[in-house]
């Protein structure tokens, strides 16, 4: 199909000047617009960190100060907050440029972005270590008003019990729960001779370990052989694996219920 260039051209000159530019420069552009007291924030900052990359349509965010005087452009959204500073703790500079903490930026987020990829987003925060559920809670607590307010405290209230992901967040919600389930231990560190080991919910009166696969566990041998091995060291000290897949625990989870619930009753010290 030909197209002609002259078109493509006339198409590309009517799009806002930030558009066309290379992102970074872009950036660059609207912190000098900013003069000095504007951090980069929202959807763009959620970039700078590395979590989501902005597409090109998308406009880039700028915080400033109430009383800054400046306004929003094309392609450029401004957010006046009070007593906003480009600095802690509002603020901290990543890849020489000042953003949003990334707390408050998730917080930010979060009525922005698909309802199906918000809590992946927080979780791989919290997983990777750039951010933890009570930094995220008290990022929360800052804007009372939130789309969405509900949804992510309870992914928080879930994460800070140690759910590391949308499987263990799905059990804990729907299978490892009521009568003859005991508070389990999440994310339990368990140290067995050089080794530190994480599991993923440990009953500690039982001595049992519930790992939850997730829906592409165990295609690789090796992988599989891995976890063999790591459940064979857990057996020197007493501690009992087992695993629920994905697709059971999905497809039947009243017969998880139920055999968890035995496998923890055969397991409880008898007086």
């Amino acid at each position: 199909m030909f197209v002609d260039a002259a078109l493509v051209r006339d198409a590309e000159s009517e799009l806002p000047i930030l558009a066309r530019v290379e992102p970074e420069l872009a950036r660059r552009a609207v912190l000098v617009y900013g003069g000095g007291r504007g951090a980069l924030s929202r959807l763009t900052a959620l970039d700078v960190w590395g979590l989501r990359r902005q597409p090109p349509g998308e406009p880039l965010h700028l915080d400033l100060p109430v009383g800054s005087g400046l306004r929003g452009r094309p392609h450029l959204l401004v957010r006046h907050r009070a007593g906003f500073t480009v600095g802690p703790p509002d603020a901290v500079v990543r890849g020489g440029m000042p953003v949003t903490r990334l707390d408050r930026t998730l917080v930010d987020c979060w009525p922005l972005l698909p309802a199906v990829d918000r809590p992946g987003l927080v979780i791989r925060a919290v997983n990777d270590r750039l951010t933890t559920p009570q930094r995220l809670v008290a990022a929360l607590a800052e804007v009372p008003r939130l789309t969405g307010r509900a949804a992510m405290r309870g992914l928080l209230d879930r994460l800070a019990a140690g759910c590391r992901s949308p499987l263990e967040i799905w059990g804990h919600d729907h299978v490892f729960i009521g009568p003859g389930m005991p508070t389990f231990a999440r994310q339990a560190r368990v140290r067995v001779g050089a080794r530190t080991i994480y599991l993923d919910m440990f009953a500690e009166t039982e001595r049992v370990d519930i790992e939850l696969d997730g829906a592409t566990s165990h295609g690789d041998p090796a992988e599989r052989e891995i976890d063999l091995r790591r459940d064979a060291l857990l057996a020197t000290v007493g501690i009992l694996v087992v695993r629920f897949s994905h697709r059971r625990l999905l497809a039947d989870p009243a017969q998880v219920r139920q055999e968890t619930r035995a496998i923890l009753a055969n397991r409880r010290p008898h007086p």
